[in-house]
């Protein structure tokens, strides 16, 4: 049985009005003192404007000190101070193992967990264990006594690594697709009896999400476009009843079916995204992350350009 249950509550009409005109004048109260980081109570945003900082970390902040010139043996120089910063216990004449070292002195090593516990505790914020997991973000394997550790979780439903890459995640869509045509394959997809208005409905609401979700944090390389392209062919030639050895174009079905290739929806969705952080105020967190500092002291062009680069376009003048 789930631990985590909720009852519900059925409303009758009268009162799904009255607790209508209820919410609507307690958000006006609410709305101000909610936090921008709880993204799925505020108006226009959601699940992706939290998972996109995530996304970002480890990406942008190198890719910053490229913008301002740094060139790579300095910025490989300023990485070595993270990467291969050790330290070790001596004590009664016994040396311990080397360990990472992330602070500039054992004082602030030891501070900082009582810190981050202080700082829940001041917000009402609670732990749980039995819900927790630790992943280290950092491409060189330490060990970790913490009672589970993984090399990757779940977000939201989009799965980030240890490396702060998104190609496994990717790759989980492309395969979640895949069983969507698998499990569709005989009852709907090949079925005569289903005409292909139905069919591409089902196109649509079902296969179309299961692929692209979590798709405004891609970077959208050759590997990628193509994979994807793969998978959208894949459920459209079984509709159209046909096979690659038809040597049908995969433009000419799409022109047939009316319908816009997916990778061109991606790339719309995309731009739209970007178009979402630039008209946020200036002082959002989730605008200043395509940059890594506020933009209030980094011009507006250098996160927009900076974004399109992390999404793989090229930069334009």
């Amino acid at each position: 049985m789930c631990s985590n249950n909720r009852g519900i509550t059925l409303l009758s009409l009268p009162g799904k009005v009255s607790s209508g005109v209820l919410e609507r004048r307690v958000r006006r109260i609410v709305e101000p003192r909610i936090q921008e980081e709880q993204c799925g109570f505020h108006p226009g945003c959601g699940t992706v404007d939290q998972l996109y900082p995530l996304s970002r970390f480890l990406r942008v902040l190198w890719g910053v000190l490229r913008e301002y010139g740094v060139s790579g043996p300095l910025i490989r120089a300023v990485r070595s101070l993270y990467d291969r910063c050790q330290s070790l216990v001596h004590l009664a004449g016994s040396k311990s193992n080397s360990f990472p070292m992330m602070w500039s002195s054992w004082r602030d090593l030891q501070r900082s967990p009582d810190w981050f516990a202080a700082a829940c505790e001041a917000a009402g914020i609670k732990i749980s264990t039995s819900k927790s997991e630790a992943m280290v973000l950092n491409r060189k394997k330490v060990e970790c006594l913490l009672r589970v550790k993984v090399e990757e979780f779940k977000y939201l439903g989009v799965l980030f690594t240890s490396e702060g890459r998104m190609e496994q995640d990717i790759d989980r869509r492309i395969g979640a697709s895949s069983a969507v045509i698998r499990t569709l394959n005989r009852s709907v997809v090949v079925k005569r009896e289903l005409s292909q208005k139905a069919k591409l409905s089902i196109y649509r609401s079902i296969f179309v999400p299961t692929l692209t979700y979590g798709h405004e944090l891609w970077v959208m390389t050759e590997r990628t476009r193509s994979r994807v392209q793969v998978a959208e062919m894949s459920f459209l030639r079984r509709v159209a009843g046909l096979s690659l050895r038809d040597r049908v174009r995969s433009s000419a079905i799409c022109e047939e079916h009316e319908l816009e290739p997916l990778l061109l929806r991606i790339e719309r969705s995309q731009i739209g995204w970007l178009g979402h952080l630039v008209r946020m105020p200036p002082g959002e967190m989730f605008r200043a992350c395509p940059s890594g500092e506020d933009p209030g002291h980094i011009g507006e062009t250098m996160s927009l350009d900076w974004s399109w680069n992390s999404w793989g376009y090229p930069r334009t003048s």
